[in-house]
C-alpha cells in the first residue's frame, strides 16, 4: 500500500502529542507549533489516512477507536524511525564514542603513543580500537568502512582525491646492520658494494619493501632476499641476529640497540612521508575533526 503523502513524520509527532495530551494549546507548546498549525496537521493527517480519527465536539477534538489503532503504530513507526537514524549515524561514525584507527607497525615506537594521548586529552570519552598492518592492507579497510582513519607511508606522486592527506613527518630509509658487521663503521653506503650479501624484507603489502627496491632499481641489481616477513619489528630482530641485511626506515632505530642505522649514499636517498588520510566526506566528524587536529599539532612540534 502507497502511504500518501500527507502523511509526514512531523504530523505522526503532532498526532501523538496529542493523543497524550488531549489539548490543543498544550500540544502546540510541546512541539513549538502554533494551535492553527497543529489543528491543520491532524486534518491533513486525516485526509492523508483517507479516513477520520477525530469526532469534533465544539472546539474539541474526541479520539475515535480509529485514532487508537493508528497511534500504537504511530509510536512505533517513530521509534523505528529514530533508531535508523542513529544507526545510520553510528555506522558513519558520527555519534559513535568508538574511533577505528588503522596504523603501521613501525608507528608504535614513538608516533602513535603520542597521538592517542593527545587524543584522549581532546575527547577523553572515545574509545579509540587501533588495527597494525601493512600499507595496503589499511587503504582497503579504510577505502571499505572497516577503518575511519589511518595512518601509512604515501608516496609524493600518488593521489587520493577523495581522502583528506594530512602529513605528519618525512622519514628518511636507512640501511640497517649488525653493530659488528663489516659496515658498521661507514657514514654512508652505496649499494653497489652490496652485491652477493643477504638481506630480508617486508612483504609487498608494505611501503618500505616498495623503497627496498626503488633504491636497488637504482643500484641496478635484483637483491639476494634470505627471507621475508610480516612485520618491521621481526624484520629488525632478524638483522641484528645476523640473518641478513635491510633497508628500514629511522624511525624504527631505538627498537633494538643492536642495529646500526646507516644513511644510504646520495643517489640512493628514499624518504618516507607519514600521513594521517582519512574519507573527504567524513571530515567534519567530530572524532576525526580531534585527531586531524592532533596530527598537525605532532607537525608543529
Amino acid at each position: 500500500m502507497q502511504i500518501d503523502e500527507q502523511v509526514t513524520f512531523r504530523k505522526l509527532e503532532v498526532f501523538l502529542a496529542f493523543m497524550e495530551l488531549g489539548n490543543m494549546s498544550r500540544v502546540a507548546e510541546a512541539v513549538g507549533q502554533s494551535t492553527v498549525s497543529v489543528h491543520r496537521a491532524l486534518h491533513s493527517l486525516e485526509e492523508g489516512l483517507r479516513c477520520p480519527l477525530f469526532r469534533r465536539d465544539g472546539r474539541r477534538l474526541i479520539p475515535l477507536a480509529a485514532a487508537y489503532a493508528f497511534a500504537e503504530h504511530a509510536g512505533r513507526a517513530i521509534r523505528a524511525c529514530a533508531d535508523g537514524v542513529q544507526a545510520a549515524r553510528e555506522a558513519a561514525g558520527f555519534t559513535a564514542a568508538r574511533l577505528r584507527i588503522g596504523a603501521l607497525y613501525s608507528l608504535t615506537v614513538r608516533t602513535l603513543p603520542r597521538l592517542l594521548m593527545g587524543l584522549k586529552t581532546r575527547r577523553p570519552e572515545l574509545d579509540v580500537e587501533l588495527t597494525l598492518g601493512s600499507n595496503r592492507d589499511l587503504l582497503e579497510k579504510l577505502n571499505d568502512g572497516r577503518l575511519d582513519a589511518i595512518v601509512i607511508a604515501v608516496q609524493s606522486d600518488a593521489r587520493h582525491p577523495e581522502l583528506v592527506e594530512i602529513p605528519l613527518f618525512d622519514d628518511e630509509i636507512c640501511f640497517a646492520a649488525p653493530l659488528n658487521s663489516p659496515y658498521a663503521g661507514r657514514a654512508t653506503i652505496d649499494l653497489q658494494d652490496l652485491r652477493g650479501q643477504k638481506f630480508v624484507s617486508l612483504s609487498e603489502d608494505f611501503a618500505t619493501y616498495r623503497d627496498f627496491t626503488h633504491a636497488f632499481e637504482i643500484a641496478g641489481f635484483e637483491p639476494e632476499i634470505a627471507m621475508r616477513v610480516g612485520d618491521i619489528f621481526s624484520l629488525t630482530n632478524l638483522v641484528s641476529g645476523g640473518v641478513g641485511y635491510a633497508l628500514l626506515p629511522r624511525r624504527v632505530e631505538e627498537f633494538s640497540p643492536q642495529v646500526q642505522f646507516i644513511p644510504l649514499a646520495p643517489r640512493y636517498a628514499t624518504r618516507q612521508r607519514i600521513t594521517l588520510l582519512l574519507p573527504r566526506n567524513r571530515e567534519r566528524n567530530p572524532n576525526l575533526l580531534a585527531l586531524s587536529a592532533e596530527c598537525r599539532m605532532f607537525k608543529r612540534r
